[in-house]
């Protein structure tokens, strides 16, 4: 199938509105358009110096959780979920009654984003796997009676205050389930010669086009990306989400996809998800180079602490996943008493490493800033 031919689909009526069926995607894909090509060699470059990173960086587990919570804060944002980094970090008991229920969205997508990961040691990427993200994704939150786990078997749409104003109108339920089993043999088809970031590009549009659970679809769809760069080897670790690219670039996102279904213009569509995977990869280059520069500045700082210094460094590593803690957390997690977790804390602010961000005598918050700001910037 070729990008410059592409006919996107067909409008269907259905009773007192018209859905859009997008073509089944399992096809070879190909192009005339030379940017695309500089594009992809770019983006490819860019995802190789990234994933270098997960290759030569000692622990690289411990700061790839803190890559997962900015993504699960940042795709929520875009659905509206008003949860900001640092109080994404925080125990449900720390966040104010009336802001919990948009904590535990995103707390809910940090445990999908969790276990998707690790059931990718075990399961292909899949349909199945991706019920089982958004039954994590919809659990004991707002949509958790739309069906979790399971394709949507009523008509949805976007945008507007009902379907007969809406934006988009997806398919029809009764086409879901083919159209969806088409783009998981596209996933895996080893008979075409179709580049990877090409067949994620492509499926991501798909995805997002068929819409195919009841709510949550911008976020499994955008968990989509990582799930099929680790599935097949592009990356060792989920270190690159695109969600940070189209949140800032939201008008462009949302028309990008728009122009394919309205005007078939992939090739547009294609170069903007190409510069969001180069933009992104290489950013996420430059957040581990900062990563390992402060590594060695706080680890060396901590030697001068003596007998405290192990203590200090196992500190260090609960740190990296979680740069935002209470002295009881500290305690807990390094299997100290009280005193000892107290007298640490009062160690790593005077070495600038931790800085107390709330609370009065009880309850007290500390953030290691300097490491939590690489991931604001």
């Amino acid at each position: 199938m070729k990008f410059e031919n592409f006919k996107a689909g067909v409008w269907r009526n259905q009773y007192q509105y018209r859905s859009f069926s997008p073509i089944p995607v399992n096809a070879e894909w190909i192009w005339e358009d030379p940017k695309i090509n500089t594009l992809l060699e770019q983006a490819n470059r860019a995802l190789g110096e990234l994933n270098a990173y997960s290759l030569i960086v000692p622990d690289i587990d411990l700061f790839i959780e803190m890559h997962v919570v900015k993504e699960a804060q940042t795709s929520s944002r875009i659905e509206g979920t008003q949860t900001g980094i640092g109080e994404a970090l925080l125990s449900e008991e720390q966040i104010r009654p009336e802001k919990r229920d948009d904590w535990r969205e995103v707390r809910n997508y940090i445990d999908a984003v969790n276990q998707a990961v690790g059931e990718l040691k075990t399961l292909p990427l899949s349909n199945r796997l991706l019920r089982q993200a958004h039954a994590t994704l919809m659990r004991g939150v707002r949509g958790e009676y739309k069906q979790p786990g399971e394709f949507r078997t009523s008509q949805n749409w976007i945008g507007g205050s009902s379907i007969a104003d809406a934006v988009f109108v997806p398919p029809h339920p009764n086409e879901v389930p083919d159209l969806m089993s088409d783009l998981e043999k596209f996933w895996h088809n080893e008979s075409i010669a179709v580049p990877h970031l090409i067949r994620i590009a492509i499926s991501h549009y798909q995805f997002e086009t068929v819409h195919p659970f009841s709510d949550g679809n911008g976020r499994i769809g955008r968990l989509l990306i990582p799930l099929y760069l680790v599935s097949h080897g592009l990356l060792v670790k989920p270190a690159l989400y695109l969600s940070d690219f189209f949140e800032r670039n939201r008008a462009s996102y949302y028309d990008a996809l728009m122009r394919v279904r309205v005007s078939n213009d992939l090739i547009h569509w294609v170069r903007f998800f190409l510069v969001g995977m180069a933009e992104t990869a290489a950013r996420g280059r430059d957040v581990f180079g900062k990563i390992l520069v402060l590594r060695t500045e706080v680890e060396h700082a901590v030697l001068a602490l003596g007998k405290r210094a192990p203590n200090a460094r196992a500190a260090l590593n609960l740190l990296y996943k979680k740069p935002i803690i209470s002295a009881s957390e500290l305690e807990h997690g390094l299997s100290v008493s009280g005193p000892t977790a107290q007298t640490l804390v009062r160690e790593l602010q005077k070495l600038g490493i931790l800085v107390q961000i709330a609370g009065q005598e009880r309850g007290r918050v500390y953030a290691f800033d300097r490491y939590l700001n690489l991931f604001l910037s």
